[in-house]
Protein backbone atom coordinates (compact mmCIF):
# COMPACT_ATOMS: atom_id res chain seq x y z
CA UNK A 1 0.00 0.00 0.00
CA UNK A 2 2.80 2.68 0.69
CA UNK A 3 4.59 1.84 -2.61
CA UNK A 4 1.02 2.37 -4.46
CA UNK A 5 1.17 5.94 -2.25
CA UNK A 6 4.70 6.84 -2.97
CA UNK A 7 3.34 6.08 -6.31
CA UNK A 8 0.78 9.02 -6.33
CA UNK A 9 3.36 11.59 -4.42
CA UNK A 10 4.13 13.58 -7.49
CA UNK A 11 6.90 15.18 -5.65
CA UNK A 12 10.43 13.64 -4.50
CA UNK A 13 10.31 15.86 -1.58
CA UNK A 14 7.49 13.42 -0.39
CA UNK A 15 9.54 10.20 -0.61
CA UNK A 16 11.28 10.18 2.73
CA UNK A 17 8.22 10.30 4.36
CA UNK A 18 6.86 6.94 2.46
CA UNK A 19 9.95 5.79 3.76
CA UNK A 20 9.48 6.66 7.18
CA UNK A 21 6.09 5.08 7.61
CA UNK A 22 7.27 1.65 5.75
CA UNK A 23 9.94 1.42 8.29
CA UNK A 24 7.97 1.64 10.97
CA UNK A 25 5.18 -0.15 9.65
CA UNK A 26 5.53 -4.22 10.59
CA UNK A 27 4.83 -6.74 8.06
CA UNK A 28 1.60 -7.39 8.86
CA UNK A 29 0.51 -4.06 8.52
CA UNK A 30 1.58 -3.70 5.03
CA UNK A 31 0.02 -6.74 4.40
CA UNK A 32 -2.91 -5.33 5.82
CA UNK A 33 -3.42 -2.17 3.50
CA UNK A 34 -2.89 -3.78 0.05
CA UNK A 35 -6.46 -3.83 -0.17
CA UNK A 36 -8.87 -1.30 0.06
CA UNK A 37 -10.70 -2.03 3.90
CA UNK A 38 -13.00 -0.23 6.43
CA UNK A 39 -10.80 2.50 8.22
CA UNK A 40 -8.98 1.30 10.47
CA UNK A 41 -10.03 3.21 14.04
CA UNK A 42 -7.80 5.00 16.33
CA UNK A 43 -8.34 2.35 19.09
CA UNK A 44 -11.15 0.21 20.01
CA UNK A 45 -14.24 1.07 21.26
CA UNK A 46 -13.45 4.02 19.23
CA UNK A 47 -14.82 7.51 18.68
CA UNK A 48 -17.12 8.71 15.96
CA UNK A 49 -19.04 11.90 13.82
CA UNK A 50 -22.47 11.96 14.91
CA UNK A 51 -23.64 15.02 12.89
CA UNK A 52 -22.35 18.38 11.68
CA UNK A 53 -23.45 21.70 11.83
CA UNK A 54 -22.44 25.10 10.58
CA UNK A 55 -23.90 28.85 11.39
CA UNK A 56 -23.13 31.45 8.86
CA UNK A 57 -23.55 35.42 8.90
CA UNK A 58 -25.62 36.91 6.60
CA UNK A 59 -23.72 39.78 5.95
CA UNK A 60 -21.34 39.58 2.49
CA UNK A 61 -18.18 41.25 1.77
CA UNK A 62 -17.89 41.08 -1.93
CA UNK A 63 -14.96 41.76 -4.25
CA UNK A 64 -16.77 44.81 -5.47
CA UNK A 65 -16.92 46.55 -2.35
CA UNK A 66 -12.94 45.20 -1.52
CA UNK A 67 -11.35 45.70 -4.45
CA UNK A 68 -13.01 49.51 -4.32
CA UNK A 69 -11.42 49.42 -1.08
CA UNK A 70 -7.69 48.03 -2.03
CA UNK A 71 -7.25 49.94 -4.94
CA UNK A 72 -7.28 46.38 -7.26
CA UNK A 73 -9.45 44.83 -9.29
CA UNK A 74 -12.20 42.00 -8.65
CA UNK A 75 -10.43 39.86 -10.90
CA UNK A 76 -6.90 40.58 -9.29
CA UNK A 77 -8.60 39.28 -5.75
CA UNK A 78 -10.74 36.19 -7.22
CA UNK A 79 -7.28 35.00 -9.23
CA UNK A 80 -4.90 35.12 -5.67
CA UNK A 81 -7.38 33.66 -3.72
CA UNK A 82 -10.27 31.67 -5.69
CA UNK A 83 -12.72 33.96 -3.51
CA UNK A 84 -15.65 36.25 -4.72
CA UNK A 85 -17.19 37.15 -0.98
CA UNK A 86 -16.64 36.23 1.89
CA UNK A 87 -19.09 35.96 5.06
CA UNK A 88 -18.78 38.85 7.46
CA UNK A 89 -20.59 39.05 10.90
CA UNK A 90 -22.20 42.60 11.69
CA UNK A 91 -20.28 44.93 14.44
CA UNK A 92 -22.61 43.96 17.77
CA UNK A 93 -23.05 39.56 16.59
CA UNK A 94 -20.80 37.74 18.97
CA UNK A 95 -18.60 34.59 18.55
CA UNK A 96 -19.79 33.05 21.31
CA UNK A 97 -23.44 33.26 20.07
CA UNK A 98 -22.59 31.70 16.14
CA UNK A 99 -20.82 28.21 18.08
CA UNK A 100 -23.81 28.15 20.51
CA UNK A 101 -26.23 28.20 17.49
CA UNK A 102 -23.83 26.22 15.57
CA UNK A 103 -23.64 23.69 18.23
CA UNK A 104 -27.32 23.45 18.88
CA UNK A 105 -28.25 22.19 15.40
CA UNK A 106 -25.60 19.85 15.38
CA UNK A 107 -26.73 18.50 18.74
CA UNK A 108 -30.52 18.60 17.73
CA UNK A 109 -29.31 16.64 14.39
CA UNK A 110 -27.48 13.88 16.59
CA UNK A 111 -30.27 13.21 18.95
CA UNK A 112 -28.13 14.63 21.28
CA UNK A 113 -29.64 17.02 24.56
CA UNK A 114 -26.64 19.70 26.02
CA UNK A 115 -27.56 17.99 29.36
CA UNK A 116 -25.63 14.93 28.20
CA UNK A 117 -22.79 16.21 27.07
CA UNK A 118 -19.32 15.45 28.71
CA UNK A 119 -17.15 18.33 27.51
CA UNK A 120 -17.22 21.24 25.09
CA UNK A 121 -14.19 22.13 23.29
CA UNK A 122 -14.25 25.25 21.06
CA UNK A 123 -11.59 25.94 18.46
CA UNK A 124 -10.77 29.28 17.70
CA UNK A 125 -8.51 32.23 18.08
CA UNK A 126 -10.60 35.15 18.00
CA UNK A 127 -13.15 34.66 21.30
CA UNK A 128 -15.11 37.61 22.18
CA UNK A 129 -12.90 38.90 24.48
CA UNK A 130 -9.04 37.87 26.02
CA UNK A 131 -11.19 35.75 28.77
CA UNK A 132 -13.57 34.50 29.62
CA UNK A 133 -12.60 31.55 27.00
CA UNK A 134 -15.34 31.21 24.49
CA UNK A 135 -16.01 27.52 25.63
CA UNK A 136 -17.71 27.93 29.02
CA UNK A 137 -19.78 30.76 27.58
CA UNK A 138 -21.14 28.29 24.87
CA UNK A 139 -21.54 25.41 27.30
CA UNK A 140 -23.75 27.73 28.99
CA UNK A 141 -25.77 28.87 26.53
CA UNK A 142 -26.44 25.40 25.58
CA UNK A 143 -27.22 24.23 28.80
CA UNK A 144 -24.58 21.87 29.01
CA UNK A 145 -23.84 22.27 32.86
CA UNK A 146 -22.57 19.04 34.05
CA UNK A 147 -19.81 19.23 30.97
CA UNK A 148 -16.30 20.70 31.20
CA UNK A 149 -15.39 23.04 28.70
CA UNK A 150 -12.04 24.27 26.83
CA UNK A 151 -10.86 26.58 24.16
CA UNK A 152 -8.25 24.68 21.71
CA UNK A 153 -6.12 27.19 20.11
CA UNK A 154 -3.81 26.05 16.72
CA UNK A 155 -4.84 28.87 14.85
CA UNK A 156 -6.30 26.87 11.13
CA UNK A 157 -5.44 23.33 13.08
CA UNK A 158 -7.76 24.41 16.06
CA UNK A 159 -10.52 22.40 14.78
CA UNK A 160 -8.72 19.52 13.94
CA UNK A 161 -6.61 19.53 17.16
CA UNK A 162 -9.82 19.46 18.73
CA UNK A 163 -11.20 16.55 17.11
CA UNK A 164 -7.79 14.65 18.28
CA UNK A 165 -8.20 15.89 21.98
CA UNK A 166 -12.06 15.42 21.72
CA UNK A 167 -11.65 11.29 20.08
CA UNK A 168 -8.76 10.46 22.75
CA UNK A 169 -11.30 11.52 25.69
CA UNK A 170 -13.90 9.20 24.67
CA UNK A 171 -11.37 6.42 23.11
CA UNK A 172 -9.90 6.60 26.72
CA UNK A 173 -13.31 6.63 28.36
CA UNK A 174 -13.15 9.68 30.28
CA UNK A 175 -16.29 10.91 28.14
CA UNK A 176 -18.96 9.89 26.14
CA UNK A 177 -19.94 12.54 24.50
CA UNK A 178 -17.92 15.97 23.16
CA UNK A 179 -19.44 18.49 21.60
CA UNK A 180 -16.67 20.27 19.36
CA UNK A 181 -17.17 23.74 18.06
CA UNK A 182 -15.03 25.58 15.35
CA UNK A 183 -15.45 29.02 15.44
CA UNK A 184 -13.60 32.45 14.14
CA UNK A 185 -14.45 36.07 13.05
CA UNK A 186 -11.29 36.52 11.41
CA UNK A 187 -12.73 40.13 9.78
CA UNK A 188 -12.49 41.51 13.59
CA UNK A 189 -8.59 41.32 13.12
CA UNK A 190 -8.16 42.09 9.24
CA UNK A 191 -6.46 44.85 8.44
CA UNK A 192 -8.39 46.41 5.24
CA UNK A 193 -5.56 48.09 4.08
CA UNK A 194 -3.24 45.90 3.86
CA UNK A 195 -4.23 43.89 0.01
CA UNK A 196 -2.14 40.87 0.99
CA UNK A 197 -4.45 39.72 3.55
CA UNK A 198 -7.56 41.42 3.37
CA UNK A 199 -9.28 39.46 0.55
CA UNK A 200 -8.66 36.25 2.27
CA UNK A 201 -10.19 35.84 5.71
CA UNK A 202 -13.82 35.79 6.97
CA UNK A 203 -16.57 34.93 9.76
CA UNK A 204 -17.65 31.64 10.60
CA UNK A 205 -18.63 28.75 13.10
CA UNK A 206 -19.22 25.25 12.55
CA UNK A 207 -19.87 22.09 15.03
CA UNK A 208 -19.51 18.17 15.20
CA UNK A 209 -21.16 16.04 17.96
CA UNK A 210 -18.33 13.10 18.99
CA UNK A 211 -19.76 9.84 20.43
CA UNK A 212 -19.14 6.06 20.67
CA UNK A 213 -18.59 4.31 17.36
CA UNK A 214 -21.60 1.97 17.23
CA UNK A 215 -20.92 0.87 13.94
CA UNK A 216 -23.78 2.66 12.16
CA UNK A 217 -21.57 6.23 12.77
CA UNK A 218 -18.45 6.88 11.23
CA UNK A 219 -15.51 6.35 13.07
CA UNK A 220 -12.14 8.40 13.92
CA UNK A 221 -9.00 7.03 12.47
CA UNK A 222 -4.98 8.08 13.68
CA UNK A 223 -5.02 12.09 13.69
CA UNK A 224 -1.05 12.89 12.90
CA UNK A 225 -0.52 16.33 14.39
CA UNK A 226 2.22 18.86 13.62
CA UNK A 227 4.16 21.71 14.62
CA UNK A 228 7.60 23.87 13.60
CA UNK A 229 7.78 27.16 15.96
CA UNK A 230 10.91 27.97 14.46
CA UNK A 231 8.63 30.01 11.84
CA UNK A 232 6.49 31.61 14.68
CA UNK A 233 6.81 34.69 12.81
CA UNK A 234 5.65 33.92 9.35
CA UNK A 235 1.34 34.51 10.66
CA UNK A 236 0.78 36.90 13.30
CA UNK A 237 -1.02 38.70 15.74
CA UNK A 238 0.22 41.13 18.36
CA UNK A 239 -1.67 42.47 21.69
CA UNK A 240 -0.75 45.83 20.53
CA UNK A 241 -1.98 46.24 16.51
CA UNK A 242 -4.77 43.13 16.92
CA UNK A 243 -3.89 42.61 13.38
CA UNK A 244 -3.29 39.73 10.64
CA UNK A 245 0.44 39.59 9.37
CA UNK A 246 1.58 37.42 7.26
CA UNK A 247 4.22 36.17 4.72
CA UNK A 248 1.92 34.95 1.92
CA UNK A 249 4.48 33.23 -0.61
CA UNK A 250 6.14 31.93 2.55
CA UNK A 251 2.63 30.55 4.01
CA UNK A 252 2.05 29.25 0.33
CA UNK A 253 5.28 27.00 0.07
CA UNK A 254 4.95 25.39 3.93
CA UNK A 255 1.28 24.73 3.63
CA UNK A 256 1.05 23.11 0.42
CA UNK A 257 4.38 21.05 1.54
CA UNK A 258 3.22 20.35 5.08
CA UNK A 259 -0.24 18.86 3.94
CA UNK A 260 1.14 17.11 1.79
CA UNK A 261 2.98 15.39 3.90
CA UNK A 262 0.42 14.98 6.54
CA UNK A 263 -1.75 13.43 3.69
CA UNK A 264 -0.14 10.56 3.38
CA UNK A 265 0.78 10.18 6.69
CA UNK A 266 -2.68 10.30 8.03
CA UNK A 267 -4.04 7.62 4.99
CA UNK A 268 -1.36 5.03 5.75
CA UNK A 269 -1.92 4.92 9.68
CA UNK A 270 -5.66 4.68 8.97
CA UNK A 271 -4.74 1.71 6.89
CA UNK A 272 -5.62 2.96 3.40
CA UNK A 273 -4.50 4.52 -0.06
CA UNK A 274 -4.94 7.48 -1.36
CA UNK A 275 -7.49 5.84 -4.07
CA UNK A 276 -9.68 4.58 -0.68
CA UNK A 277 -10.24 8.32 0.08
CA UNK A 278 -13.42 8.99 -1.52
CA UNK A 279 -13.38 12.88 -0.15
CA UNK A 280 -10.50 14.92 0.36
CA UNK A 281 -11.35 18.30 2.90
CA UNK A 282 -8.60 20.87 3.16
CA UNK A 283 -8.54 23.98 5.40
CA UNK A 284 -10.13 26.22 3.14
CA UNK A 285 -7.27 28.71 3.43
CA UNK A 286 -6.79 30.03 -0.42
CA UNK A 287 -8.21 28.59 -3.31
CA UNK A 288 -4.10 28.33 -4.79
CA UNK A 289 -3.28 25.93 -1.87
CA UNK A 290 -6.12 23.85 -2.31
CA UNK A 291 -5.39 23.21 -6.10
CA UNK A 292 -1.84 22.58 -5.57
CA UNK A 293 -2.49 19.76 -3.10
CA UNK A 294 -4.46 18.18 -5.53
CA UNK A 295 -1.99 18.59 -8.19
CA UNK A 296 1.07 17.67 -6.05
CA UNK A 297 -0.87 14.24 -4.84
CA UNK A 298 -2.13 13.79 -8.16
CA UNK A 299 -5.81 13.87 -6.79
CA UNK A 300 -9.14 13.79 -8.85
CA UNK A 301 -10.76 17.43 -8.65
CA UNK A 302 -14.19 16.16 -7.61
CA UNK A 303 -13.26 14.37 -4.58
CA UNK A 304 -11.50 17.54 -3.30
CA UNK A 305 -13.58 19.93 -1.82
CA UNK A 306 -13.14 23.82 -2.64
CA UNK A 307 -16.14 26.09 -1.08
CA UNK A 308 -13.77 28.89 -0.60
CA UNK A 309 -15.21 31.36 -3.49
CA UNK A 310 -18.49 31.78 -1.61
CA UNK A 311 -17.22 31.65 2.30
CA UNK A 312 -13.77 33.10 2.35
CA UNK A 313 -11.03 31.71 5.23
CA UNK A 314 -12.64 31.67 8.52
CA UNK A 315 -9.49 30.01 10.16
CA UNK A 316 -10.63 26.98 12.70
CA UNK A 317 -14.83 27.02 11.40
CA UNK A 318 -13.61 26.44 7.61
CA UNK A 319 -13.48 22.38 8.14
CA UNK A 320 -16.77 21.68 9.99
CA UNK A 321 -18.18 24.32 7.30
CA UNK A 322 -16.33 22.54 4.20
CA UNK A 323 -18.34 19.17 5.40
CA UNK A 324 -21.71 20.52 5.68
CA UNK A 325 -20.96 22.15 2.01
CA UNK A 326 -19.65 18.38 0.51
CA UNK A 327 -22.85 16.77 2.70
CA UNK A 328 -25.41 19.33 0.99
CA UNK A 329 -23.98 18.68 -2.86
CA UNK A 330 -24.01 15.18 -2.28
CA UNK A 331 -20.20 14.25 -2.10
CA UNK A 332 -20.31 13.42 2.01
CA UNK A 333 -22.14 10.32 2.11
CA UNK A 334 -22.88 7.45 4.46
CA UNK A 335 -19.48 5.05 4.35
CA UNK A 336 -17.52 7.78 2.64
CA UNK A 337 -13.35 8.01 4.02
CA UNK A 338 -13.01 11.40 4.50
CA UNK A 339 -9.66 12.79 5.03
CA UNK A 340 -9.45 16.04 6.74
CA UNK A 341 -6.48 18.24 6.98
CA UNK A 342 -5.06 22.34 8.05
CA UNK A 343 -2.60 24.44 8.46
CA UNK A 344 -1.74 27.30 10.78
CA UNK A 345 0.30 29.50 12.33
CA UNK A 346 2.99 28.30 14.58
CA UNK A 347 3.38 26.18 12.38
CA UNK A 348 0.79 23.52 13.48
CA UNK A 349 -0.87 20.97 11.27
CA UNK A 350 -2.45 17.83 10.99
CA UNK A 351 -4.25 15.23 8.80
CA UNK A 352 -6.38 12.39 9.85
CA UNK A 353 -9.41 10.04 8.03
CA UNK A 354 -12.82 9.54 9.49
CA UNK A 355 -15.30 7.43 7.93
CA UNK A 356 -18.94 9.63 7.29
CA UNK A 357 -22.00 7.91 9.06
CA UNK A 358 -25.48 8.61 9.16
CA UNK A 359 -28.26 9.99 6.54
CA UNK A 360 -28.68 13.19 4.43
CA UNK A 361 -30.03 15.44 7.57
CA UNK A 362 -28.90 18.54 6.39
CA UNK A 363 -31.29 20.94 7.55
Amino acid sequence: MLEQISALAREQALAPVVEHEQALAPPAAREQTLAPARLRPAARGGAAVLAVASELPTGVLANAELASRLGVSEDWILSRTGIRERRQAGPEERLSDYASRAGATALARAGVSAAELDLVLVATLSQDELTPNAAPLVAYQLGAERAGAVDVGAACTSFLSGLALGAAQIESERAELVLLIGADFITRITDYEDKRTAPLFADAAGAVVLGRDGGECGAIGPIVLGADGSHAGTITVSHAERKIRMDGPEVFRHAVARMSKVTLQAVARAGLALDDIDLFVYHQANARITRALGERLGLPSERVVDCIETLGNASAATLPVALVAAERDGRLRPGARVLLCAFGAGFTWGGGVIEWGGADRVR
